[in-house]
């Protein structure tokens, strides 16, 4: 099969997305369709064995672990706690109330590992406090929108379990690189609320004693005794990500007990949507691999490798065209239709060229961040916009979202330019 061929047949695929048919379903047809044209029925046995033992990959066990874990945090009211500590903490920022959401976001995301989720549950608890201060709701909800998007860079991430599976990377090196990015962009964040915030009136909370700040930082200890099980657990070597993420579980349970949260429609609710996004997750997961296969087999990624060599590109052009591609898809398919489809046809790509696998992951994820925010299909930008109860113009979350995409463009080019603030952690541990 030529490049040509496969570049109609993606481009295909991208429109059948792009018009609203199911991801799962254009992948998996795809695959099916192209193996039996390239194979015949002998593709059929070989698939299936392949669907097995992707479902049977214990790291893709740890995804809706994760997941639950972050429902149990949620509906256990710990996330509003949470908010309420780092607001006292942070209130008196320039900016106020906007650092809280930040500060709450990079928190609930070192839980969760969902950016969805953690735009959603912040949202949720900050709206009505921002409303009723009369904050600016552009610039609140641009900081919610953006500080979701942290939630899949900050361990443990979801995308970077997809990542690390589709790749065969270490889950542990993905999820200790991604952990000094992340704290750098959350700075990034607070300086630039700060300094765009600096001559603004009443944008300050009223000052709360130290020792009502020390009172309060008792809500700040369930998420981070979550973080430190489940990345202790994978660090010190007793346990896997999986068995982790159970960890986790078992923990956020305890926490939940503890605040007289458990009931039956408290398990009925995390269990539920649990299984609802796990399930799309998996499914997609297990397509992508079945086109994955079509693609290994007819040799389209050799031919592409061998093309891009050819034309003598620096790891760098190659990265900065990455970038502009990533952009570009980024305003139509959401971040796992990005992963999953353009993963296994761009890594033998950059890893021909010498660019670490570990650093291409959190590349790959920081520009899947930027997606999330950027319009006219940022996922994060529509689920802020529905827990707004005021009714407003959906261009108030996009317009207060732009600034953090030039931020986080801005630092895709600062790692780039230094893979040491990415590739440095993973290899000295």
């Amino acid at each position: 099969m030529s490049i040509l061929a496969a570049s109609i047949g993606f481009a295909v695929m991208l429109l059948l997305m792009v018009i609203g048919l199911p991801i799962a379903v254009v992948m998996a047809g795809a695959g099916l369709i192209g193996g039996l044209v390239a194979f015949g029925p002998y593709f059929v046995s070989t698939g299936g064995a392949v669907v097995w033992s992707v479902l049977n990959n214990p790291v893709l066990t740890a995804i809706p672990l994760f997941v639950l874990l972050g429902e149990l945090l949620l509906r256990s009211g710990i996330a509003d706690r949470m908010y309420l500590a780092m607001s006292a903490w942070m209130g008196r920022l320039p900016g106020g109330l906007l650092h809280s959401n930040i500060g709450t976001s990079a928190l609930f995301a070192a839980t969760s590992g969902s950016s969805v989720a953690t735009a959603a549950t912040v949202g949720t608890v900050a709206l009505p406090s921002l409303q009723a201060r009369n904050y600016c709701m552009r610039k609140s909800l641009g900081t919610l929108a953006a500080g979701g998007t942290l939630g899949i860079l900050i361990p443990p991430s979801v995308n970077l379990l997809v990542y690390g599976s589709l790749t065969n990377n270490s889950i542990g090196k993905l999820f200790l690189a991604g952990l000094v990015p992340g704290l750098l962009l959350t700075l990034c964040f607070i300086i630039y609320i700060a300094l765009s915030n600096r001559n603004e009136v009443n944008n300050q909370e009223a000052s709360v004693s130290l020792a009502e700040k020390i009172r309060l930082s008792k809500h700040l200890v369930p998420p981070l005794v979550v973080f430190g099980i489940v990345m202790g657990g994978i660090y010190s070597g007793l346990a896997t990500a999986t068995e982790s993420a159970a960890l986790g579980v078992m923990a956020a349970l305890a926490f939940a007990y503890a605040h007289k949260a458990i009931s039956k429609q408290f398990f009925l609710d995390c269990f539920r949507q649990t299984a609802q996004i796990s399930g799309m997750i998996l499914l997609i997961i297990t397509a992508a691999f079945i086109l994955n296969l079509t693609i290994s087999l007819t040799g389209i990624v050799d031919q592409l490798t061998q093309s891009v060599v050819s034309l003598g590109l620096s790891p760098f052009s190659l990265l900065l065209i990455l970038v502009g591609f990533y952009l570009l898809l980024g305003m139509f398919m959401d971040v796992l239709s990005m992963q999953v489809l353009t993963i296994p046809i761009t890594y033998p790509v950059v890893t021909s060229l010498g660019i670490d696998p570990i650093w291409y992951g959190i590349f790959i994820v920081l520009m899947c961040e930027v997606a999330l925010i950027t319009p006219p299909v940022g996922m994060n930008l529509f689920v802020v916009h529905s827990v707004r109860k005021d009714g407003g113009d959906i261009r108030d979350v996009m317009w207060g979202a732009l600034p953090y995409v030039c931020i986080m463009m801005l630092f895709v080019m600062l790692i780039m330019l230094l893979p040491e603030l990415v590739i440095w952690l993973p290899q000295h541990l």
